[in-house]
């Protein structure tokens, strides 16, 4: 039976502990991390989030019996005197391995099943029983640290946002359903049959509002809720840094957003430079065929399209005359790849969706081309303008300019892993901007934004936004960090016949554009300021911060890649009784 904590009161955390409090009585509290029984003598480390103290038990017969009844996970209570180990037993990898306590008096708090998994050991465990058992797994010190850092980079944010004037203020979780690029969670009504609440995928509509209602900056640390495929960097439900300022530019959004994020690192002890970089999204697209690229180590794609204008290989030849072009980029230190490491890199090429892959390097006796009819002169000249050297290897792809850069960016990414060329503990920060406003939708003949509705076009540019919507840039602009987005935002459109254009151009009738955003659309008409802002999100940052590849790593409770909370049993089926108060039935 568990025994009551009575009088126990904690005098000391599990990591406290240090040589100047030899001599005092402590209390510790926690679970019982390890016990090692040498018969007459039993060592017990207790644990809590703060750490590891080793606790020694010898001499009484009653508290070694006592003590020996001990097993991983039990709840412990100890009382006894801090006293110094011997130099042969000090252990320097914990804070607290200088001293152990003597123990006086242990009291059970409770026993504890056998764990499926040692938290006292780093075992390699499933993440499906690692999710199961999320309040074990959450007992492990690297999720420890993790849910630690987690809350100092919260803290640090509001603390930031706080010093630069912002209120955080909440908004509405049960809101319209509006359509964000994702799927909304809907909540039925139960007071109003056949209507539906929506959880929020972002707070934008509201913190706009919050523009036009005079509260010129705004924070706040949002719960979002998108219903989208998951994968290591999305969740169903996430939390997000959102931020909104009136009489915003791009510069002012830049600055206090780096600001917020040098505070962020500041917690693992890294000060970033800043400003940070910046680089239109063509030119990200066009020289590392993504809008996220990471920028740590080199392998640059370059385009050859005016080498290959006049080449006798047909197939290049043909893709530039066709407004395509030829683009490829250079792996350092790959000339002397087998025929096998050749084609494996044709064959993931052809996997990420190129038609083929053609390669070029310097050898002994001159050049190298994959193909015979570039020629020797071809090839030479095409090594030249990449910069190869003898001991690189080039790669080159055709088509059209953008498709063919995207292919070659995920082609760079997979060759920099399996190369190596990734340095640990840099950090490369930058922004993408000036965004397309649109992109055409050939499935449903229509434009989508690229960002979202409320999205303004730049302002030499407003001229064609009828007449030529897809040549249109927008005033957007994303944070990444080492190829993750860690945030976007725009500056937002403030009036309300730019924004019924958009809508228009989008396909929404002013029917439905009143249907679903009318009381957006009139707030519009009563003195809204010019504003912008941005989303961060926060379980990236945290994740990228601890060094881990995934956010499921820094969330306490995430889902798993097929949506579902293994520890809870969710989504689960519910009572008829419930649905029928929803007016709800379910066809099968």
């Amino acid at each position: 039976m568990a025994e009551q904590l009575g009088n126990l009161a904690r005098t000391h955390t599990c990591g406290a502990l240090r040589p100047g409090d030899v001599g005092q009585q402590a209390v510790l509290l926690g679970w019982v991390h390890r016990v090692r029984d040498l018969g007459a003598l039993v060592f017990i480390d207790v644990r809590d989030r703060h750490g590891i103290t080793q606790v020694i038990v010898e001499g009484s017969e009653a508290l070694l019996e006592r003590a020996k009844r001990l097993r991983s996970e039990y709840v412990v209570g100890i009382l006894g005197e801090v006293e110094r180990r011997s130099p042969d037993t000090v252990n320097l990898n914990v804070p607290t391995g200088e001293v152990e306590v003597r123990a006086a008096e242990i009291r059970i708090l409770n026993e504890a099943k056998t764990p499926p998994f040692s938290i006292a050991e780093d075992q390699n465990v499933s993440e499906e029983t690692r999710l199961r058992y999320r309040y074990l797994d959450l007992r492990r010190p690297p999720l420890q640290r993790n849910i630690r850092l987690r809350h100092r980079i919260t803290m640090a944010i509001r603390k930031y946002f706080d010093e630069q004037g912002f209120y955080e203020i909440e908004t509405p979780i049960l809101t319209k359903s509006t359509p964000e690029g994702a799927r909304d969670f809907l909540v039925p009504s139960r007071v109003h049959p056949g209507e539906f609440y929506a959880l929020p995928q972002s707070p934008q509509i509201f913190k706009q509002i919050l523009m036009i209602a005079g509260f010129d900056r705004y924070v706040q640390i949002a719960r979002c809720f998108r219903d989208e495929a998951l994968r290591a960097d999305r969740q169903l439900e996430f939390t997000q840094v959102d931020l909104e300022m009136s009489f915003a530019t791009p510069p002012l959004v830049f600055e206090i957003v780096e600001g917020a994020l040098a505070a962020c690192f500041r917690e693992i002890g890294v000060e970033i430079p800043r400003p940070f970089r910046r680089m239109p999204y063509a030119e990200a697209i066009a020289r590392y065929g993504s809008d996220k690229p990471d920028l740590r180590f080199g392998l640059e794609i370059q385009d050859f399209g005016a080498l290959f204008a006049g080449s006798p290989f047909g197939i290049f030849r043909e893709a530039v005359a066709h407004g395509g072009t030829v683009r490829g980029f250079v792996i350092p230190g790959a000339s002397g790849y087998s025929r096998r490491e050749v084609d494996s890199l044709v064959e993931q090429a052809k996997q990420l969706g190129a038609a083929g892959l053609v390669w070029a390097r310097h050898t002994a006796d001159g050049v190298q081309c994959s193909v015979k009819a570039v020629g020797e002169d071809g090839t030479r000249r095409v090594l030249d303008q990449a910069g190869a050297t003898p001991l690189d290897l080039l790669v080159m792809a055709s088509g059209a300019p953008d498709a063919v850069s995207k292919v070659l960016g995920q082609l760079r990414l997979q060759v920099a892993r399996q190369a190596k060329l990734i340095p640990d503990g840099r950090w490369e920060l930058l922004w993408v901007t000036d965004f397309p406003l649109f992109d055409w939708n050939a499935d449903e003949k229509r434009w989508d934004s690229v960002n979202h509705p409320f999205t303004a076009p730049r302002e030499e540019d407003l001229p064609r936004l009828e007449s030529d919507p897809g040549s249109v840039l927008a005033k957007a602009y994303d944070v990444i960090l080492n190829g993750w987005e860690l945030g976007g935002g725009s500056i937002r459109i403030h009036d309300r016949e730019t924004q019924a254009t958009v809508f228009r151009l989008l396909g929404l009738s002013d029917e439905d554009a009143k249907h679903r955003f009318g009381f957006f659309l009139e707030s519009l008409e009563y003195g809204t300021p010019p504003h912008g802002g941005l989303a961060l999100g926060l379980d990236r940052i945290c994740a990228l911060l601890a060094g881990e590849s995934s956010i499921r790593e820094v969330i306490p409770f995430p889902k798993t890649t097929q949506a579902v909370d293994l520890m809870c049993d969710a989504p689960s089926t519910v009572d008829p009784r419930q649905l029928r108060e929803l007016s709800i039935k379910i066809q099968g």
